[in-house]
């Protein structure tokens, strides 16, 4: 594991560990994850954060003035230390840690669900029912499309990959004519 992932896994620990005592662990999820988009996705912002001409007391002052109402004190707590140490760019790892921590905690499963087009909050539901009877969990669906899929889904929980795909489909397929010709 590098270090940086080390010392994002510590972060995310701590901020696991002030959000449980508060009782608002996906709060804080939605959080840090509208900090990854703002402070590593935004390109302006990434460059006021990256420019050495700024000082880092000047980069928190502006920052904090556009984060102080959109997120908790923790979380703006843990993005002033990240910005004073220099450290922005382990936030997508802190996030993914705590993601984990959270998910395990809470006996959550997120599940990725890669379709040709946008799941309605019903599609949604009726995945995350019944991969969650296959599972024995709680199931968050992350829908992402993926242009190259002819038809289907796709369903990533963990390592495991659920393939729904009509490309998939005529694998298996193609796979037990081999099978019998042989």
């Amino acid at each position: 594991m590098s270090r940086e992932a080390v010392v994002a896994s510590r972060y995310a620990k701590a901020m696991y560990e002030i959000a449980a005592q508060e009782g608002r662990t996906l709060e804080t999820e939605d959080e840090l994850r509208s900090l990854v988009v703002v402070l590593n996705e935004d390109q302006l912002v990434k460059q006021f954060i990256d420019s050495p001409n700024v000082s880092e007391a000047e980069k928190w002052k502006v920052l904090a003035a556009g984060l102080e109402e959109k997120v908790s004190k923790p979380v703006l707590s843990l993005a002033k230390l990240i910005i004073e140490r220099g450290r922005v760019e382990i936030l997508p790892e802190l996030l993914n840690s705590y993601i984990k921590i959270t998910s395990d905690a809470l006996g959550l499963a997120n599940a990725t669900v890669y379709t040709t087009y946008p799941l309605s909050e019903q599609e949604k539901d009726n995945v995350a029912t019944e991969f969650g009877a296959l599972l024995n969990k709680k199931i968050r669906v992350i829908n992402e499309i993926d242009s190259e899929l002819l038809g289907g889904m796709k369903v990533r929980i963990g390592d495991t990959l659920y393939d729904g795909s009509l490309a998939g489909k005529l694998k298996r397929l193609e796979k037990s004519f081999r099978r019998q010709a042989l």
